[in-house]
């Protein structure tokens, strides 16, 4: 096995495991605060300092990862999300209910930070390990992708069961304990100084990013902000309010991640390749975004058009979406590293998930608005507004080499 490719696997291997945790945390936050009595605002806005705090991880772990190493970076995420759990864990059910939501949202945007130093510094490490084929960096970019969103699935299933289990505070102590075995094993294994390069020394080099970089950034926003408003609070409790079991959405939302994460993993085999990586890949970003577009804005329709039974087509057309969706995050997760900078792929990566988190955070909060002000449509319009934009946003992505090189401020 050659380096790059045990470099590869070893970040792979340790994401997996970070991942299988934070989608664990995610149900058990949710879970357990709505049968505590939480209201779906209160539940939104449990979550919003972890997408908040996840802006300013990206960038700063970009350059951190760009001064110091990946490798490093990818240690001090782990070791944040431990303490993230730990401080969690601390919260009591006889505390009142504003001293809770400030513990949880203060631990969340612990985890928060975790999540997006790990994700920076692993999605950089895939840039330098995988070289300048285009080729390769697609697959492993897919691979990387879709199997991280399969063990999200896998985690948001093993939340619930280790709700059951071991009990709020028993599951965190447990995540902890198994997070602590994949942190030793990157100290010990990786390389402490790969990755590193001279960083930018001012807001504006760090800022000043190329034209697909900017872009493909503005579109990640509205992207995600598309599938976390009716997705992280609407429909779990549109799901439950029509009579579905914990365990049933549970168990429904970690099999349409698994799923959504082996059509990411297998998004290089639907798309149309080009040998210079962006004349065929950027008109696909952008017909996967309209016709992603459609399926929201088709769902309000027919809610709005009296179709009964809702609580059974709206999770049909969740995995319409899912499909839909995951090859679009694929193609954008690699169009990033198609438009990234060699020496400083670190900061440009993490300039774009910061554009992530801003998206992730604003429909979190719009999900929560939403489904109070006009349930489950008002989210799915929502959706198909921004996903709207999403697409208007790649009409602009360049596709040669000259505007790929131009600043777009």
């Amino acid at each position: 096995m050659n380096a790059g490719l045990r470099n590869y696997a070893i970040v792979t291997s340790a994401y997996w495991g970070f991942t299988l945790t934070d989608g664990a945390l995610r149900m058990l936050v949710l879970l357990h605060f709505f049968k505590l009595g939480f209201s779906p605002f209160t539940l939104a806005f449990l979550f919003l300092l972890y997408e908040a705090a996840g802006i300013g991880a990206n960038l700063i772990g970009g350059w951190l990862a760009t001064r110091f190493g990946i490798a490093r970076m990818l240690a001090v995420g782990l070791a944040t999300q431990i303490a993230g759990f730990l401080l969690l864990s601390a919260v009591s059910p006889d505390w009142g209910m504003a001293l809770s939501v400030a513990w949880v949202v203060a631990a969340q945007g612990v985890c928060g930070i975790a999540k997006d130093l790990t994700k920076t510094a692993s999605k950089s490490a895939i840039k330098v390990t995988a070289g300048d084929a285009s080729g390769q960096l697609f697959r492993w970019v897919a691979l990387f992708t879709g199997s991280k969103n399969a063990m999200k699935g896998a985690g948001f299933f093993l939340g619930g069961l280790l709700l059951e289990a071991l009990g709020f505070r028993g599951a965190l102590w447990a995540m902890a304990g198994a997070l602590g075995l994949v942190l030793a094993g990157v100290v010990l294994s990786l390389p402490a100084m790969m990755g590193k390069a001279k960083a930018s020394k001012s807001a504006r080099e760090l800022f000043a990013k190329n034209a697909g970089v900017n872009l493909l950034a503005a579109a990640r926003v509205f992207l995600f902000g598309a599938r976390d408003v009716w997705f992280v609070v609407g429909l779990p409790v549109f799901l439950t309010a029509a009579g579905w079991t914990f365990t049933l959405v549970g168990g429904f939302l970690a099999v349409w991640t698994i799923f959504y994460g082996l059509i990411q993993a297998s998004a290089p085999a639907l798309v149309r390749r080009s040998a210079d990586g962006l004349s065929a890949e950027v008109p696909a970003a952008r017909a996967w975004s309209l016709a992603l577009a459609l399926v929201p804005a088709g769902l309000a329709a027919m809610m709005l058009g009296g179709v009964p039974r809702p609580e059974f087509f709206v999770p049909v057309g969740l995995c319409v979406f899912g499909v839909l969706f995951a090859v679009n995050s694929s193609v954008h997760s690699y169009l990033i590293l198609a438009y990234a900078g060699s020496e400083k792929a670190a900061e440009d990566v993490g300039f774009y998930y910061a554009a992530n988190a801003a998206g992730r955070f604003l429909g979190i909060l719009l999900s929560g608005l939403l489904y109070g002000i006009g349930g489950m449509v008002a989210c799915l319009v929502g959706a198909a507004v921004m996903l709207g934009v999403c697409w208007g946003v790649t009409l602009a992505l360049p596709v040669g080499q000259k505007e790929r090189k131009a600043f777009f401020f």
